[in-house]
This record gives C-alpha cells, sequence and structure tokens, in this order.
C-alpha cells in the first residue's frame, strides 16, 4: 500500500508557518527593495492571467521575493552576492526546504530583470500558462 504524502501547505497555510520576526522583517524588505524587484513587480502586480503574485513574502522560515499561492509558484531576484558559493549552497537548501511545501522556486538574476526583462517576462508566462492547463486549479 503506497504511504500518502501529507501537503504540509494545506496544514500550515500559504505562510507555511511563518513566525512573526519573518513577517515583520519581510514588511521592512517590502520598504527597501531593488530596482529590479520593483521593475519585476509593476509586472506581477497587475496579475498577468489573473493570477495574483505577493511581493516580499514570509514562507516559513524564509521571505520569498514573488509568490504565487494559486500556483505553489516562488520567484527569486538574485543580486550578486547569489554568486558567492556559500550563498549559493543556502539557496539551494533554501529550495530543497521550500519544495518540501510542493512549492516550486525560479530565479533570475537581477541583471537579467533589468536588461532582458522580455525574456523573465517570457518565461514567467510559459510557467503561468503551463500550470493553468495542467492543473486542477
Amino acid at each position: 500500500m503506497k504511504k500518502e504524502e501529507i501537503d504540509y501547505l494545506k496544514i500550515e497555510g500559504m505562510f507555511a508557518g511563518a513566525t512573526a520576526d519573518v513577517r515583520r522583517f519581510a514588511i521592512q524588505l517590502r520598504a527597501n527593495t531593488t530596482e529590479s524587484e520593483d521593475k519585476l513587480w509593476t509586472y506581477l502586480k497587475n496579475k498577468p492571467f489573473e493570477i495574483k503574485f505577493r511581493r516580499q513574502h514570509p514562507f516559513n522560515l524564509y521571505i520569498l521575493d514573488f509568490y504565487c499561492h494559486k500556483l505553489r509558484l516562488g520567484i527569486e531576484v538574485d543580486g550578486g552576492y547569489h554568486f558567492t558559493r556559500q550563498q549559493q549552497e543556502k539557496d539551494r537548501d533554501r529550495t530543497l526546504e521550500i519544495s518540501k511545501y510542493k512549492v516550486d522556486v525560479i530565479r533570475f538574476t537581477d541583471v537579467e530583470v533589468i536588461q532582458d526583462f522580455e525574456k523573465v517576462q517570457n518565461e514567467i508566462e510559459a510557467i503561468i500558462k503551463d500550470r493553468l492547463k495542467t492543473s486542477t486549479l
């Protein structure tokens, strides 16, 4: 008999048990966004394909730059410090932890968002379309 998987996100909600401290920190981050985050938010806040995204969303021990609960999709915009080996290991561990909630995380560099926004937008739209087509949302 196959063991049934537990859906922790359904149990803990869209914040996946984020603490009050994580929530307060998210508020601070919303007040201090980067140019690339601002650019992507200008697009996402208009609900592409009627899909709602949140910015600087508290999620478990972390804060996702952008999050769509309906699609279980996080979007991260990585600045230069993300390219150190130590930070890449942290990012990998963070993504693995978030994936336990059946949430996928996609990443873009801040340079991609600023210099090749059309590519970023097309990639996000392709993911949204695919998920809308294949899900029972």
